[in-house]
Formats: C-alpha cells, sequence, structure tokens
C-alpha cells in the first residue's frame, strides 16, 4: 500500500513539471529553414577503365571493391572508391562481364569474361 502512495505522490510531482517543460522549453517563433543542395551525378571509377560492367565488394568490408570493366579488365579499391588499380592487366582478356569476391576468402575473386548481354536482346 505505501508502495502505491508513492509511485502517485511520484507520478503527480512530475507530470506538471514534464508538462510544463515540453509547453516553454521548444523553440519559438518561425524556425529558419535551408534548402538541401541538389543532387549532382558524379563520374566514378578509373577513367581508363571505360564502361563499367559489373562491381562487387567484400561483405563486412565497406572499404574494398572490385569493378569490372567493358574493355578496361578488373580494377581494385581499398579506399571506398577514391582510388582504383588495375590487377588483371597481365591476363590476354580485357573484357569483363560478371565478377564475384568469394565468401570464404576475400583474396579470391573470380570473373567472367565477355559482355554480359547479346546482339540478340540488344534493342
Amino acid at each position: 500500500m505505501r508502495a502505491r502512495i508513492l509511485f502517485t505522490l511520484f507520478v503527480a510531482a512530475t507530470v506538471p513539471a514534464t508538462a510544463y517543460a515540453q509547453r516553454g522549453g521548444g523553440p519559438t517563433g518561425p524556425q529558419p529553414t535551408s534548402t538541401p543542395e541538389p543532387l549532382k551525378f558524379r563520374y566514378m571509377g578509373p577513367a581508363a577503365a571505360g564502361r563499367i560492367a559489373t562491381v562487387a565488394g567484400v561483405p563486412g568490408d565497406p572499404n574494398t571493391y572490385y569493378l569490372g570493366s567493358a574493355s578496361g579488365g578488373v580494377w581494385k579499391s581499398t579506399d571506398g572508391g577514391q582510388t582504383f588499380a588495375p590487377i588483371f592487366d597481365d591476363q590476354p582478356v580485357a573484357a569483363i562481364g560478371s565478377i564475384a569476391v568469394a565468401d570464404s576468402d576475400p583474396n579470391i575473386v573470380w570473373v567472367g569474361t565477355g559482355e554480359p548481354w547479346s546482339s540478340a536482346t540488344a534493342t
């Protein structure tokens, strides 16, 4: 019974104080508004790679990405896409149509060569 009385007194004391703080504690008058800057497109990826056909990232590592280029091989970024380094230059094929990172080892990267579309499906 005593706990119930203490609880009732606690609620009676805190509710008016909370209501007063909510009424008088906030900003008054119109608030300044600002318009966010519009979104802008930007080129991303290595300039020498040409058209990027496929992308793969390393799960759990937001900074490592692999890009497969339609005419420039495979490129790797370890700084979240700020810079890229070619890692496929010594291979006889440049066109990369698909790329995947092994779940078991992020140092294993599979690439599929060639374009991912055919002239029969192109419009």
